[in-house]
């Protein structure tokens, strides 16, 4: 500690905001790869709705402080000595460290756009063809099942035909939905 004590009182600020962000930014990073990082940070200590819609984190979280931070501190240490103004040399370290929150921001939009969405809905199956595994009866007269491919999974679903009968095997095309889990299908 001897060695903080000689410094400039601002570069041991710099230094001593720096150290302690750096070793806070390592575990979140070491624990957000070990999946035991369940949530973007601490909640606000203010009432509002910060929800946010389609925002991708909180803007007051822990993790945006610590990027803040990161950012303001080590851009003071390693200016320190090339900005010579010390008001210019607070300045450009907050604009880093506002700069570090956006690139954390950008990196998450950029990662969400690699979610994908493979939930079955009844509705994707629509005008796809199918194989009748159980025969499906005339008219609406009863129900029969097929299976169709959805997104590399198969699915085995109750169906019915608005015309005559038609026998295990047979290639259909879904034409509609009835009562929300029917599928109406027709011979192709």
């Amino acid at each position: 500690m001897e060695v903080f004590q000689n410094l400039d009182p601002l570069l041991r600020m710099f230094w001593f905001i720096a150290l302690p962000a750096s070793a806070i930014f390592i575990v979140q990073t070491i624990m957000t790869f070990i999946g035991a990082d369940a949530s973007d940070g601490l909640n606000a200590d203010f009432d509002g709705d910060m929800s946010g819609g389609d925002a991708p984190f909180q803007l007051f979280s822990l993790r945006n402080l610590v990027n803040f931070l990161l950012g303001f501190g080590w851009t003071g240490v390693s200016c320190f000595r090339s900005i010579e103004n010390k008001t210019i040399l607070l300045f450009v370290a907050v604009i880093v460290g506002i700069v570090f929150v956006f690139m954390f921001f950008v990196i998450i939009r950029q990662i969400q756009k690699l979610a994908e969405d493979n939930s079955f809905k009844l509705s994707s199956t629509l005008n796809k063809t199918a194989d009748v595994y159980l025969a499906i009866p005339e008219k609406k007269s009863g129900k029969g099942k097929i299976m169709i491919s959805i997104n590399g999974s198969y699915h085995e679903l109750d169906a019915m035909t608005e015309n005559e009968r038609i026998p295990t095997g047979a290639v259909v095309k879904i034409v509609k939905i009835e009562n929300s889990d029917i599928l109406i299908v027709e011979l192709i």
